[in-house]
């Protein structure tokens, strides 16, 4: 027996939770994405790194062995310490701007956020 108002609840409830269902599909799909972008990004970034470090490493070193071998016989010392401070100096010039870099990056999962804030928002206005 088929009560009369038990279908349009039911059936109210099925739409409402295949509505829930379907947009956190959404947001999971959305997150999957950001995911994946987050990963390409980490790793771009690695690549940079490292192709700076190893190139940096060897114009430091082939460039400090040039400059101790002019100055050798005259001012060795002088120079050791002059390049030393130099880069100190350079590396913590670098340091910060790497964290500028770092601090001008979105914010991971922006996107998937602003999204479950308006799905928030949309419910709050609703009730």
């Amino acid at each position: 027996m088929h009560l009369p108002g038990t279908s349009g609840i039911l059936g109210s409830l099925r739409n409402l939770a295949d509505g829930l269902m379907g947009s956190l599909h959404d947001r999971l799909e959305l997150l999957a994405i950001e995911l994946k972008e987050e990963k390409v990004r980490l790793i771009q970034i690695f690549i940079w790194i490292s192709a700076v470090m190893i190139l940096a490493l060897l114009a430091v070193i082939f460039t400090s062995l040039a400059v101790v071998v002019l100055w050798w016989e005259t001012a060795r010392v002088t120079v050791v310490f002059s390049l030393a401070g130099f880069y100190v100096l350079a590396f913590v010039g670098v340091v910060m701007a790497f964290r500028r870099y770092l601090n001008a990056q979105p914010k991971p999962f922006a996107t998937t956020l602003g999204e479950l804030q308006e799905d928030h928002a949309c419910i709050r206005t609703k009730n």
